[in-house]
């Protein structure tokens, strides 16, 4: 049978950009952020999606006075996770952002990620009679989101509530095809197989992040993340990190330890030639941020 590949990371998406402001003419005002980011490991909510391999992030952050706001932002992967890709994954996120920034403010939006081409395939039964794989299909890694924020000033809360059918691959043949193809004991992957054809259209992912001045110029990251994915009790994780950013000479340094805790380890095992990477280890991160 085809061995199946998933790797199921959660989207750490900021909808970004400003609060409503108070203009001193008629006319609208947009304000644009453009920002390149190079990182030793390109990690969403404490997975690395670069294979622990160096990455980069290009961002184009849109706000309007009238509290609308868009991000537009695109990153490179590696094939041997996002397979049969091209190596890019893109993020378009849109909403509305009001309320006091000192105090109380929240924001509401839709947003997408997709990684063109990239897909694997992978069986989404198991007929326990023959005790063979059955119903070989083809998923992708794309997805879709329902955001909430909820912010009080320096705090910042986030729930996004996945809309597509999956989410980043997570369905019966990525995850049970999975386990069962990469764990030992093949009983979990079995198991899995036994709760009949599922997608992961409704899962949940929550962030909670706070910043906190240590200087004019340096800050303290703090952020903790859990997903909840619909159908699939072993895709369910937590992620913390702890970081710090100092602004230099036009650049925005920062160093950050990142560690989850992962339910059902092969979920986070990457093929790379005849070995298998793990993604979800504990990490130290550094990466360097230009504004323009």
């Amino acid at each position: 049978m085809p061995t199946p590949r998933l790797l199921i990371a959660a989207l750490a998406l900021p909808l970004a950009a400003a609060l409503p402001a108070h203009a001193e003419s008629d006319t609208a005002s947009f304000a644009v952020d453009t920002s390149l980011k190079l990182s030793s490991d390109q990690r969403t909510r404490g997975i690395s999606d670069s294979l622990k391999k160096p990455g980069l992030r290009l961002s184009v952050e849109a706000a309007h006075e009238s509290g609308l706001i868009g991000l537009v932002e695109v990153a490179t992967v590696s094939k041997k996770q996002f397979l049969e890709g091209d190596g890019l994954g893109f993020t378009v996120a849109g909403g509305y952002r009001f309320g006091d920034p000192e105090g109380w403010h929240f924001g509401l939006g839709l947003a997408t990620e997709f990684f063109p081409g990239a897909k694997f395939e992978a069986p989404h039964g198991f007929d326990f009679n023959t005790f063979t794989p059955t119903d070989v299909r083809s998923s992708n890694f794309n997805s879709k989101f329902a955001v909430l924020e909820i912010n009080y000033g320096a705090l910042e809360g986030r729930v996004l509530n996945v809309i597509s059918k999956t989410y980043r691959g997570a369905d019966t043949g990525g995850v049970c095809g999975t386990m069962l193809a990469l764990n030992p004991d093949p009983t979990p992957g079995l198991a899995c197989y036994a709760r009949g054809d599922q997608n992961s259209r409704g899962s949940w992912l929550f962030d909670l992040g706070y910043k906190f001045n240590l200087a004019p110029a340096t800050t303290l990251n703090l952020h903790a993340g859990l997903q909840k994915i619909k159908h699939f009790k072993e895709a369910d994780f937590s992620d913390y990190s702890i970081g710090i950013t100092h602004k230099q000479w036009g650049f925005e340094w920062n160093a950050d330890w990142m560690t989850t805790n992962t339910k059902a380890r092969e979920l986070y095992l990457a093929v790379d030639g005849s070995k298998l990477r793990a993604t979800d280890d504990n990490r130290f991160v550094v990466s360097v941020l230009r504004r323009f």
